[in-house]
């Protein structure tokens, strides 16, 4: 490589650099798609109860008809991991939380801190899911729920 052809290359990557530093500065968080309950049968409502982990319960909207539960999580603008050893069968965060100080989601997370999963229709009762995130197809216009403790459902009514 010639000697001219270094400055060109070095201001290049530095310039690569700068853009890259610029966007990471501007990126956000994954944003619930719409930040409130879905109207009518418009989509499926996903509340997500932080009150455990010191947070609150946001509540967001997948439009349209989301194949799974965790299709609907997603839908609606939340980031999900799974488990090492079992993938997206176990939700073990949410949006980042638990950290992976608190839990390193290598296995299925223990009974007493794991992400419980609920169904209900628009102002009902909260009804625990008997399947998994992954096999659940859930109707438009139906609301899922997520709460991160024990097994309790979500502290606030299915909008």
């Amino acid at each position: 490589m010639s000697r001219s052809h270094f400055p060109v290359r070095t201001r290049i990557a530095g310039l690569l650099a700068a853009v890259l530093a610029a966007v990471a500065l501007t990126t956000v968080p994954a944003a619930p798609a719409r930040a409130a309950a879905c109207t009518g049968t418009s989509g499926v409502t996903v509340v997500v109860d932080y009150a455990a982990l010191g947070g609150g319960v946001q509540v967001a909207c997948a439009p349209g008809d989301p194949a799974t539960g965790i299709a609907a999580l997603q839908g609606a603008g939340f980031t999900v991991t799974g488990t090492q050893r079992w993938g997206l069968a176990f939700v073990c965060r949410i949006n980042g939380k638990p950290t992976a100080a608190t839990e390193p989601c290598v296995n299925t997370p223990p009974v007493t801190a794991y992400w419980s999963y609920w169904h209900a229709t628009s102002g009902g009762a909260w009804s625990y899911s008997s399947s998994g995130a992954g096999s659940y197809n859930p109707a438009p216009g139906t609301v899922e729920g997520w709460s991160f403790g024990a097994g309790a459902p979500p502290s606030i009514a299915a909008p």
